[in-house]
């Protein structure tokens, strides 16, 4: 057979693999009704086992690599559960009309709440200070009033205190949360709002703008005085696959001190050390390790989000200075091992870490 032959013969085994996933994407919506009418859980983890294990088996029957088809497989059980999770948010529509004001609800994350509402039957208002005045749509949030069901604060981290502090006064009648990385500089608003006796809660989420899929995910419930609001902010994400976790104001920027201030400062700390060391980086990626390569992977990825949200993630925590330290500590220890030429406290100090890590089971999903 000619090349062209040989190609136009896979053109056609290529149409026949997107036809047969777009048959077993209507099964699989088929699948997910019934689970919705027979109440069952949206993932099953036992099924997606035996799916990933008759791929692995089938492939390696065929001479074809396994991880190869497990890989396939898994990419779409992912895409059929992220189809069935908004399916059941639509067909059970908590919303019902309720009204949700958005503030900062034309952000990455707000657009992301927006959509997340809409979806639910809620009319959602957007107020934004990047956007015109139009129809649900306002520049100025005070424009809009707090006579909603809902509303959300979703501006930066400095604003979102200040507005918090400004909807204690108004005591607005419906739930009131954030979804702030941070809660240090939203504690004086938080606490000013239960005490007026707003219902306000905390949430914040650990996932991206991007996310699709909610399985594997987790999303922080932080208790800022008024159980009932948490309670019902809760309720909001029952039809989804997220991992629900519980915080008080006091853990909750400790521990994301090291869950985020730390590994985003040793990622910047990466690539700063890269950018100066003076070696052009297609050279650097011309003899590239596994290691390296994942290392670049996550670094790449935090050089290009927000660098003024990563500087408020770092410097409005009250406990972010901490981890730097720790961080600081540990690669001048690690130095002082190489150039004293420490060999067994360089190993002792890698087997206390291999311990340390092996006591983390390994999510089911990437944070």
């Amino acid at each position: 057979m000619e090349l062209d032959e040989l190609r136009n013969e896979l053109n056609g085994i290529d149409r026949k693999l997107v036809e047969l996933i777009a048959r077993r994407q209507q099964i699989v919506g088929r699948i997910g009704k019934t689970k919705l009418t027979t109440g069952r859980a949206t993932r099953d983890f036992e099924r997606e086992k035996v799916v990933l294990g008759l791929a692995r088996e089938q492939a390696r029957a065929l001479s074809v690599d396994p991880d190869l088809a497990e890989s396939i497989m898994a990419s779409l059980i992912r895409s059929s559960l992220a189809s069935q999770e908004r399916d059941r948010v639509a067909a059970e529509g908590r919303g019902d009309g309720q009204s949700v004001l958005l503030i900062g609800g034309a952000g990455k994350m707000g657009g992301w709440f927006a959509e997340f509402f809409a979806s639910q039957g809620y009319a959602v208002t957007i107020a934004d200070t990047t956007i015109e005045d139009g129809d649900r749509c306002y520049k100025d949030w005070h424009d809009a009033g707090v006579d909603f069901d809902v509303i959300v604060v979703a501006a930066p981290l400095a604003i979102s205190g200040q507005i918090l502090l400004e909807l204690a006064t108004l005591k607005p009648r419906g739930l009131v949360f954030d979804i702030g990385s941070l809660k240090s500089p939203l504690k004086a608003g938080l606490r000013e709002m239960a005490a007026a006796g707003c219902k306000v809660t905390s949430l914040h989420p650990m996932f991206g703008p991007d996310t699709n899929l909610l399985s594997g995910r987790h999303l922080i419930f932080v208790d800022a005085g008024s159980a009932d609001a948490t309670r019902t902010a809760r309720e909001m994400f029952s039809a989804t696959m997220v991992t629900q976790l519980e915080m008080n104001l006091e853990d909750h920027d400790r521990l994301i001190a090291y869950v985020l201030g730390l590994s985003h400062a040793l990622n910047i700390a990466f690539f700063t050390a890269l950018a100066e060391s003076g070696e052009a980086a297609p050279r650097l990626a011309k003899l590239s390790s596994t290691t390296f390569d994942s290392q670049l992977l996550i670094s790449s990825a935090v050089a290009r989000e927000n660098p003024y949200l990563y500087f408020e993630i770092q410097h409005l925590n009250e406990f972010g200075i901490g981890p730097l330290d720790a961080l600081c500590d540990s690669v001048n220890r690690i130095r002082k091992l190489v150039a004293d030429g420490d060999q067994a406290g360089f190993v002792e100090l890698m087997r206390h870490g291999k311990e340390y890590l092996a006591t983390r089971s390994a999510p089911s999903d990437a944070v």
